[in-house]
């Protein structure tokens, strides 16, 4: 995930409701961001750093994120970490259209899943709601009734601390309450049966407590496993059926697919914000999967998770996005055609990747150069077969990351064209990372010829 600075970020433009005064409106501005953990106003045209399920989203000239499918029952756009715990997002919400009293535009806090969550709810029958949503259960936590038009702008803020919530409109509190569905996940931007623009989004750590998101550390790197004596797939397996899929597949515990192919999401390319095949939540395990073409944006681990024996027929944006948590396993399978990156690692902690094999990618992995939060993060890469790969790993040494391989067997490159450890200086979302240098240095890549096996 990435993070877009506030240097030139348009003034919030905030909106009175019915019953809202302006000298509570006044007193609202005054709150301080004292401690911005991700921002984004959008102004860079595109919504990078962003995960999309459902609706039609678009960025528009004048830089805001609209949603325009007022028949889709849910639109959603997620960002930040599943391990964020006490913080406050705040976001400008211009509801467009609404389809029925009770369809809504708002804003959520503590996304744990794409179905449970906090929500700050704007309706069309003119109330503002703080709900709890837990699938289609949906609990009231406060409302009060605004007048709310469409067209016109409203600054909305959910603060969470343990588990006091509250939501705010325009800087006034509408409702506040004790409740314990949830107590950690990401922000997001939603729609039910509406339309309508979201902007200058902003998370800060005044919810009551210090999100769970910290700084580059110095810790040593993580020792590498013990080498197991499982070697990698000798091939690629035959599906056992076919199954086409129309909507992310949402897996909590474990999803086994007895090797059944699953395609037919997104377009096969490189554009962003496609959504994902499979979205597994914090501790879930994937196994015996054969994922097709087109496959979207493969996996999204919002949380630590296990994939087993998993395979990418044709990566398309990438095959799997690690994206909170500490803990993710590879085990097994492996991936061919990715014209970029296999596996993208935006959350903290370390990724294992063992008895794999990677055939015809630009990086088998990635740690993230340019999110919102500027993780040290590891990858432990053992007993990996490579082909026509242009590299193995990228990480950012100025970050503090690190990247161990142990016997890894690189085929059919004579002439040692695969890098093995790639270096970046990582920069701040918005920006690009540049390559500094690559090969074995003791600190940061890890390895030594012995480790290192061409064919």
């Amino acid at each position: 995930m990435q993070q877009r600075r506030l240097s030139g970020r348009r003034p919030l433009l905030l909106a009175v409701g019915a019953g809202v005064t302006a000298a509570a409106l006044a007193a609202g501005m005054t709150s301080a961001f004292a401690a911005t953990i991700f921002s984004d106003d959008f102004t860079d045209g595109d919504t990078s750093g962003w995960s999309k399920s459902g609706g039609t989203w678009a960025v528009d000239g004048s830089g805001v994120l609209n949603q325009s499918n007022a028949g889709s029952e849910l639109a959603r756009q997620f960002a930040g970490q599943t391990s964020w715990t006490n913080y406050s997002v705040q976001a400008r919400v211009r509801p467009a259209s609404f389809g029925s009293s009770s369809a809504l535009v708002g804003l959520a806090a503590r996304s744990s899943s794409s179905t449970k969550m906090y929500r700050l709810a704007l309706l069309g029958s003119g109330r503002a709601e703080l709900q709890a949503v837990n699938g289609s259960s949906v609990t009231a936590i406060g409302s009060a009734s605004l007048g709310v038009g469409t067209g016109t702008w409203y600054t909305l803020r959910i603060e969470t601390s343990g588990s006091t919530i509250r939501g705010f409109v325009n800087g006034t509190q509408i409702a506040s309450g004790s409740n314990s569905l949830v107590g950690a996940g990401r922000i997001g931007l939603v729609t039910a049966y509406a339309s309508g623009g979201f902007d200058d989004v902003l998370v800060d750590s005044s919810g009551g407590g210090t999100p769970t998101t910290p700084p580059p550390t110095t810790t040593p790197p993580p020792t590498t496993p013990p080498p197991t004596t499982t070697p990698p797939p000798a091939g690629w397996p035959t599906p056992t059926a076919s199954q086409k899929v129309d909507a992310t597949i949402p897996v909590s515990g474990t999803f086994d697919g007895g090797l059944k192919r699953y395609y037919g999401i997104g377009d096969g390319g490189q554009s962003e914000s496609q959504d994902p095949m499979f979205e597994l939540a914090a501790g879930a395990t994937l196994r015996n999967v054969i994922i097709g073409a087109p496959a979207g944006d493969g996996v999204h681990c919002e949380g630590s998770c296990t994939l087993i024996n998993v395979w990418w027929e044709d990566v398309g944006e990438d095959a799997a996005t690690f994206r909170g948590g500490t803990t993710y396993t590879v085990d097994g399978g492996g991936a061919r055609s990715a014209s970029d990156k296999v596996f993208q690692h935006n959350g903290s902690g370390t990724v294992y990747i063992k008895n794999f094999r990677v055939e015809n990618a630009g990086k088998l992995y990635r740690a993230c150069g340019n999110c919102s939060t500027s993780y040290q993060r590891h990858v432990v890469i053992d007993n990996v077969i490579v082909r026509n790969t242009d590299a193995i790993a990228g990480i950012n040494t100025n970050w503090g990351d690190t990247a161990r391989f142990t016997r890894i067997t690189i085929v059919g490159d004579p002439d040692r064209e695969t890098s093995i450890c790639v270096k970046y200086k990582g920069v701040p979302k918005g920006s690009e990372p540049t390559e500094i240098g690559e090969g074995a240095d003791g600190v940061n890549c890890l390895y030594s010829p012995s480790d290192i096996t061409y064919q």
